[in-house]
């Protein structure tokens, strides 16, 4: 798990777990970028052997930010990523996708490009293993006329679910597409799921039953809540506080691997 912290924005804290809720510090802090915020890390362990993050460099601007380890624990700056968006004011919360169906590397990321704090998730794809030349970014179809961010992608099912932030009414809502790049539809708004409200950076694993964990960020409340699904992501069980972390943690990714 990689996360950033309320003590720090520019810090990265690795953790690791055993069965998905009791998470152990591994390193903290990992890794400091350049310059700039390391702010909503997710992680991915690419087909060169090393771990990525892609992560949020600042509160305005028009790039999200790279880096890559071998062990999780020592880690290397690769590059800032220019957004070639005309008038994008704010970059935030990339999150890595790998398609399953086809094994394309993306990242959904939501951009304010009017300046008035409303985001759109967009979709960029890697036009090649280097992961470092990007498509131009394509406004996901569905998703892309309201005021949405923290978008988390899977696919389950033979279809691509979509678990995001409605900025406005501070929800995490549920969207399904045939598509990765869409068109989303709406399965789950409001307090569809019994979450509640003022939740943020939803992150979902595959547990080994078979069944779903989504993480997110109880940040009014300063906690961190965890919920599982056993029947194909359409109901959860009520949330509970992830043990030791609530209060510090702050909107983390989480990636399953094999021992």
């Amino acid at each position: 798990m990689t996360a950033f912290t309320n003590s720090s924005e520019s810090n990265l804290y690795v953790y690791e777990s055993a069965d998905a809720l009791t998470y152990s510090l591994l390193k903290g802090p990992a890794y400091t970028p350049p310059a700039g915020l390391i702010r909503d890390p997710s992680l991915i362990k690419h087909s060169d052997g090393y771990y990525w993050i892609v992560y949020t460099t600042n509160w305005t601007g028009n790039t999200i930010g790279f880096a890559r380890s071998k062990d999780r624990t020592s880690w290397q700056f690769v590059a800032n990523h220019t957004l070639p968006t005309p008038g994008l004011a704010r970059t935030w919360a990339p999150e890595w996708f790998v398609d399953p169906a086809n094994g394309s590397v993306n990242i959904v990321v939501a951009l304010d490009t009017a300046n008035n704090s409303v985001f759109r998730p967009h979709l960029l794809t890697a036009s090649d293993s280097s992961l470092l030349n990007w498509s131009l970014p394509k406004p996901l179809s569905g998703l892309d006329n309201a005021n949405y961010i923290d978008t988390f992608v899977v696919r389950h099912g033979g279809k691509y679910h979509a678990i995001t932030k409605q900025e406005t009414t501070k929800y995490l809502e549920h969207a399904v597409a045939d598509r990765l790049a869409g068109p989303y539809t709406f399965t789950g708004t409001g307090d569809w799921a019994g979450w509640g409200s003022w939740r943020e950076g939803p992150a979902l694993v595959r547990l080994d039953n078979g069944g779903w964990r989504i993480y997110f960020d109880g940040y009014a409340e300063k906690k961190y809540y965890y919920s599982d699904s056993l029947d194909g992501l359409r109901t959860w069980t009520p949330i509970r506080a992830l043990p030791g972390l609530s209060g510090f943690a702050r909107h983390f990714t989480v990636l399953k691997e094999s021992v």
